[in-house]
């Protein structure tokens, strides 16, 4: 294959470790990548605010599950959720019986009502939303709202995705993690959001690549030029993979990279 000019990295499982923690050798062989012409867009259902907190040094990302792009800084591209199909999201989640957290999310912020949030639930929202705001009621958010977000403890798979697929299926749903659901507009996703952002940097889609382990990397996978599951991936990610990485816990991610760079 030809060494890829633009290259989609999805974080958890995939680029991070096992503890959430970058590779102990990633500012050498990012630098080394870039160095060698290839643009590396972190590729996350994390806000964009929690993103750029995390690569201080970096300036073009796939935050939101793509549903939110950057390129040198700018905002290229937002994939924004119709209010009507907003409001059938917070009915749906009206008739979950299981204990869970929606939130709302915009470009720049996540709202919340605080009501919702357990132990848990907090330290997950710490984790991925850096910029959050308190609300008692969601019903009140009027600002474009490009993505909602549903943790649940037991597990999002099992208890969340048959409400949501049966009530919402027309829009992009997807089992994001463990304990996460993430609802987008039908046009939003990480593969989407690969494709605006190759025709905001001029790179064809046959010249990227991407890396990703969970469902919500399934369309990505899809869209790029050449697709990269981990050893540690969900069944279906491996099914459409172009090649298998070893696993994230074995800096998967950088051995791929660093053959590439003939190294």
């Amino acid at each position: 294959m030809r060494t890829p000019r633009l290259v989609a990295l999805d974080m958890d499982g995939t680029l991070l470790d096992g503890s959430g923690a970058l590779p102990p050798r990633w500012p050498e062989v990012a630098a080394r990548a870039e160095a060698a012409g290839m643009i590396l867009a972190p590729a996350s259902g994390r806000q964009l605010a929690t993103l750029r907190a995390m690569f201080p040094d970096r300036d073009t990302f796939l935050a939101e599950n793509g549903t939110v792009i950057m390129h040198k800084g700018q905002v290229v591209s937002t994939t924004e959720i119709a209010p009507a199909d907003v409001a059938e999201i917070l009915d749906a989640a009206d008739t979950l019986t299981v204990a869970h957290t929606l939130l709302l999310c915009t470009p720049e912020t996540a709202y919340v009502v605080p009501t919702s949030l357990d132990e848990a639930a907090q330290a997950e929202l710490e984790k991925y939303y850096k910029s959050v705001t308190y609300i008692k009621d969601l019903r009140a958010v009027t600002d474009p709202v490009i993505k909602a977000a549903v943790f649940c403890g037991r597990g999002s798979e099992k208890h969340l995705y048959p409400t949501f697929a049966s009530t919402v299926g027309h829009l992009g749903v997807a089992v994001s993690g463990q304990v996460w659901l993430d609802i987008m507009s039908p046009d939003g996703n990480k593969g989407a959001g690969l494709r605006q952002l190759a025709d905001a940097t001029g790179v064809a889609v046959a010249d990227t690549a991407a890396f990703g382990d969970f469902l919500n990397d399934y369309e990505l996978l899809e869209a790029a030029g050449y697709a990269v599951a981990m050893e540690n991936a969900h069944p279906r990610l491996k099914e459409i993979a172009d090649r298998i990485a070893p696993p994230n816990t074995e800096y998967g991610v950088l051995t791929v990279l660093e053959e590439w760079l003939g190294a």
